[in-house]
């Protein structure tokens, strides 16, 4: 069985941007920090869980319209002026860096026209398990992405919230002692109840993530909550019900936008379009990194792919 890791790309550059020192830099002075930290960690991941297949989930669209279609507030207040994300100025020029890197490396970059890195990982992890290739390593710093735990696929979220060494590689039996849910599918239905500020969605007023929690884990799912909340016959106080009844619209917006895309258009469109293959030419590798001011990094990193592709 070979497994597959997926890599929510933007989480990794991100951190490593803000986890790097802005100090590092290039010979010629460009900031580089963002690429050197990417890398080590990229090192870290294939030296910890040597996958067969990998894949730098890209987002091709970080905030879709089809998105904010059905709830317009979705990550509103990352907006920058000119209906951009907000990236910071020095980490810019090096995404595309990291890409090259990543292609250098024989490590392959996953993306899907108008999908976010999420919509990526989902459907990777769909194709790669229906096809009983293996188990899937999810790596992600975003808690949506928890939704994809399921144990009888085979699916695990590597969460990277608190660094990537050390990260869990959650099952149902973490989000059943985290979040008092039992599996992925629950996660997200809570989710949807409880909300998530930082995405510009508000939830349901007076339910927090415990109350969201048993409110699935006492019905069984979120269609099973708002039907009951819509039956009086059935046990629920007149302020929730009425609270759970007024968000049926958004509920159901809800259910969709925080819902991950399990059968997007990805490009390439795999799996043996994944395969680690290593890097085709070490010179081009060895010339990035002295150009780029880590070429300790690209060397691991190159050693470790080509340990993974089994060259």
């Amino acid at each position: 069985m070979s497994r597959l890791l997926a890599v929510d790309a933007a989480t990794l550059y991100f951190r490593a941007f803000y986890g790097v020192p802005s100090s590092v830099r290039a010979p010629d002075g460009a900031p580089v920090n963002a690429l050197r930290g990417y890398l080590d960690m990229t090192s870290m991941l294939l030296e910890r869980f040597s996958p067969a297949a990998y894949a730098a989930c890209w987002d091709a669209d970080w905030r879709p319209a089809w998105r904010t279609d059905l709830i317009p507030s979705y990550k509103a207040h990352r907006v920058a002026e000119g209906q951009a994300e907000e990236v910071p100025d020095e980490l810019s020029p090096q995404v595309p860096l990291i890409a090259e890197a990543l292609a250098l490396l024989g490590l392959p970059r996953v993306e899907a026209t108008g999908m976010e890195a999420d919509d990526v990982c989902a459907t990777l992890a769909r194709r790669w398990t229906d096809a009983g290739l293996g188990p899937v390593d999810v790596v992600s710093g975003d808690r949506d992405l928890l939704q994809l735990v399921d144990d009888e696929a085979g699916v695990r979220v590597v969460y990277v919230a608190k660094g990537v060494r050390d990260a869990p590689a959650m099952t149902a039996a973490d989000l059943q002692e985290r979040y008092g849910v039992a599996d992925g599918r629950a996660y997200l239905h809570m989710s949807v109840l409880r909300g998530d500020p930082s995405d510009g969605l508000p939830g349901i007023a007076g339910i927090g993530e415990k109350s969201a929690a048993d409110l699935v884990r006492q019905h069984g799912d979120l269609h099973a909550v708002m039907a009951a909340a819509a039956d009086p016959a059935r046990p629920m106080t007149p302020a929730r019900r009425a609270r759970l009844v007024g968000s049926l619209t958004y509920v159901l917006a809800a259910l969709q936008v925080v819902g991950a895309v399990t059968d997007a258009d990805v490009v390439p469109a795999g799996p043996d379009d994944w395969l680690v293959r290593g890097p085709a030419d070490d010179d081009a590798v060895a010339a990035f990194g002295e150009r780029w001011g880590c070429a300790r990094q690209m060397a691991r990193t190159a050693e470790l792919a080509r340990a993974a592709a089994g060259r």
